[in-house]
């Protein structure tokens, strides 16, 4: 069973950054699709950036674009999300979320998550 673990997230000031991690366990064969979501507070979760199985396509919600990056390191099981220019707005609980089907990336139909980590971008 495909187990997801988060970790990274942190109290940062305006404008700093923070890379947050997605470790991968419990599966075999070629890797799923990741995605990260997340949630602030008093709102829904929201898609933020997706990888596709091969690694090749990923895809970023115009809020982040330009200031995040998605990357995978498959010696490690772990999907990271290097997160730049931090606004206050970025504030929520982070979740990564997996699933093993589509070619493309995208933010529905995902089957597995993580319990989350908790980005507070404050001054």
């Amino acid at each position: 069973q495909l187990q997801l673990v988060e970790s990274g997230g942190d109290l940062v000031q305006p404008g700093g950054s923070l890379r947050l991690s997605c470790t991968a366990s419990g599966f075999t064969g070629r890797f799923p699709q990741i995605a990260w979501f997340r949630q602030a507070p008093g709102k829904e979760r929201e898609g933020v950036s997706c990888m596709s199985r091969n690694g090749e396509m990923v895809n970023y919600v115009n809020p982040v674009k330009g200031r995040f990056t998605i990357s995978r390191d498959d010696t490690k099981n772990t999907v990271y999300l290097q997160m730049n220019d931090l606004q206050p707005e970025d504030t929520g609980v982070y979740y990564c979320a997996a699933k093993f089907r589509g070619v493309w990336c995208d933010y529905d139909g995902m089957t597995h998550w993580g319990k989350g980590t908790l980005v507070t971008v404050s001054s």
